[in-house]
């Protein structure tokens, strides 16, 4: 991999990093803060938006990137600041423009593949119950440790009941489901390989 193809390559991974932090506190968000269930179709539309967002922040750049490049073209004085650029500037800014529009280029591929956005979203999704998981244990080392002393035990109660019903039974079903699913897909792959063989 060339050095260009890595330059794309650390973009792309910064956007991927980008997108599943915003994506993830997107589901928190709506799910936690807005008291909504977890929608797939709504996660799909946001990441999609997001990632064609920061693809579109990528073409800004490596547009803005062109115009400094051409206003130094031909200038051989000292610049007075950092984008301040001259002729000897060119071709890295060139090298930086190409390298913007791969990754706003590769981000929009991404947008548009169904699988890449369905991935997303599961990373996302697993950070966001980790936030979760992290926090009621948190909580549940320290109110579970010592009821007797807590005089908001009774009062509390129905609020872990609650996350408890929305989050780690949401979490059960859902690992049950994928599960089911993974069994579903070797009992496929079984059934394929013994009528090919």
């Amino acid at each position: 991999m060339g050095r260009h193809a890595e330059a794309i390559a650390e973009g792309v991974a910064i956007a991927n990093a980008a997108a599943r932090l915003a994506i993830r506190n997107h589901i928190l968000v709506e799910t936690i803060g807005n008291d909504e269930p977890y929608d797939p179709e709504r996660e799909r539309k946001f990441a999609r938006e997001t990632v064609l967002s920061l693809a579109a922040e990528q073409q800004d750049a490596a547009e803005r990137t062109h115009r400094w490049r051409k206003r130094a073209w031909g200038k051989f004085s000292e610049s007075y600041g950092t984008h301040d650029y001259r002729d000897r500037d060119t071709r890295n800014l060139r090298r930086r423009e190409r390298q913007y529009a791969g990754v706003a280029k590769e981000l929009r591929r991404m947008a548009d593949d169904p699988e890449v956005i369905d991935e997303l979203i599961e990373k996302a999704r697993d950070a966001a119950w980790g936030d979760v998981e992290a926090n009621l244990q948190r909580r549940l080392r320290v109110e579970g440790a010592h009821p007797e002393l807590d005089p908001d035990y009774e009062t509390m109660r129905e609020a872990r009941m609650q996350a408890l019903r929305l989050v780690d039974l949401a979490k059960l079903a859902a690992h049950q489901r994928r599960r089911r699913e993974h069994v579903s897909e070797l009992a496929e792959e079984l059934a394929d390989g013994v009528e090919g063989a």
